[in-house]
């Protein structure tokens, strides 16, 4: 049987990950007894990366290589106008949001690799669309990132939204460290904030700079596929791949530098050094750090009272390691971790669902719900 390049990527990652430096923060938990379980609610989906619900029987999700699917009460079906998708590396159909207006406006957004434009290649690309049924329609482009590249690796991206009126998206950095990351005049490793209409909103840190890209909310990211809206403080986080080791936890601030590649707690992948640094004045600090590397996808606060003693915990799903991780944060401060779903799969999205229960797209698997025990 023939081995996949990715596959072997993968093998490779995770012997470099465990031979890391001393693991950073609490040491992961693992439950001697189970309290919870878990049910397949869309099942046979090889990459799920987005998951976003209009209801809890009735939600999207999109498959990487280029399908969104609409569930209707387990019935999974494909939904039909999708634009061009760019299907190379890690990149492809990447997020989807229902917009916060969208039982008026049936709007949804989504991310994916395109290949609009005049270099070969492809960029992350962020659309708007109106979802009639089983069709999309009346698509646009909101923002697509500059200079096109055939490098497959870091296009972000995730997509949420404020209290405000505004959506937020990452892009990362698409494979060139030296350049995209710390450089406010061109597109990658950043995080966007736009209107739900699209245009650019005038208190963006960098509306009045020269040159700059008006949509940049903030810079000096790797790759960020988690983020989310704080239930309490309405600010957004975001967590971040590293390298081999540093990936992170940001609390996301206007016009803020956060580092990369600058400042970092990792190393590359064949042990050699990135920088000496793991701080510089003017460049913001992780509120936590993995050592070494979870490879983290997906992030999610649970707010209900469905799960008593997890209510306020963060979750991020694990590509490494094939878990969901439970993290007990106390004054910014991470103070336990735990997995959860350990060894179903690569967990590539955690969503809360309306129904106060967790949902988590798990690679090869589909859609799982967690269920705590009775």
């Amino acid at each position: 049987m023939k081995t996949s390049l990715s596959t072997l990527f993968f093998v490779l990652f995770l012997t470099l990950s465990s031979c890391n430096a001393q693991e950073h923060g609490p040491k992961i938990e693992t439950p001697k007894e189970k309290r919870y379980t878990h049910e397949i609610v869309a099942d046979s989906i090889a990459i799920p990366w987005g998951l976003s619900f209009i209801t809890p029987e009735d939600f999207l999700v999109t498959e990487k290589s280029g399908i969104m699917y609409r569930v209707t009460q387990g019935n999974k079906t494909e939904v039909n106008g999708l634009p061009p998708v760019y299907v190379r590396g890690q990149g492809g159909l990447l997020d989807v949001a229902i917009a916060p207006d969208f039982e008026t406006t049936n709007t949804v957004y989504f991310t994916t690799s395109s290949p609009l434009g005049e270099e070969k290649g492809g960029h992350t690309a962020l659309y708007a669309a109106e979802l009639e049924g089983n069709n999309l329609s009346n698509t646009r482009l909101l923002y697509k990132g500059d200079y096109n590249t055939k490098k497959g690796q870091h296009w972000g991206s995730r997509i949420a939204f404020d209290n405000a009126g505004h959506l937020y998206f990452s892009i990362g950095d698409r494979g060139n460290r030296e350049v995209n990351p710390q450089d406010i005049t061109r597109d990658g490793g950043k995080i966007y904030r736009l209107n739900l209409d699209g245009s650019i909103p005038e208190d963006n840190p960098f509306v009045n700079q020269a040159d700059s890209r008006k949509a940049i909310y903030s810079y000096g990211h790797r790759n960020p596929q988690g983020m989310i809206t704080h239930p309490e403080t309405g600010q957004i986080w975001v967590h971040e791949h590293g390298p081999r080791g540093g990936d992170e936890i940001n609390v996301i601030e206007p016009g803020k530098n956060y580092g990369w590649p600058e400042i970092t707690y990792g190393i590359n992948y064949s042990g050699t050094p990135i920088t000496d640094k793991t701080e510089m004045d003017g460049m913001q600090q992780p509120l936590y750090y993995w050592v070494p590397s979870i490879a983290p996808s997906g992030m999610a606060f649970s707010t209900s009272d469905v799960y008593p003693e997890w209510k306020g915990n963060l979750f991020v799903g694990s590509l490494a390691f094939q878990y969901l991780e439970r993290l007990v944060i106390k004054n910014n401060t991470v103070v336990k971790r735990e997995k959860i779903l350990d060894s179903l799969g690569r967990v590539r999205n955690v969503e809360e669902g309306p129904d106060g229960y967790l949902y988590a797209g798990v690679e090869g698997v589909g859609i799982v719900k967690i269920l705590p025990k009775k």
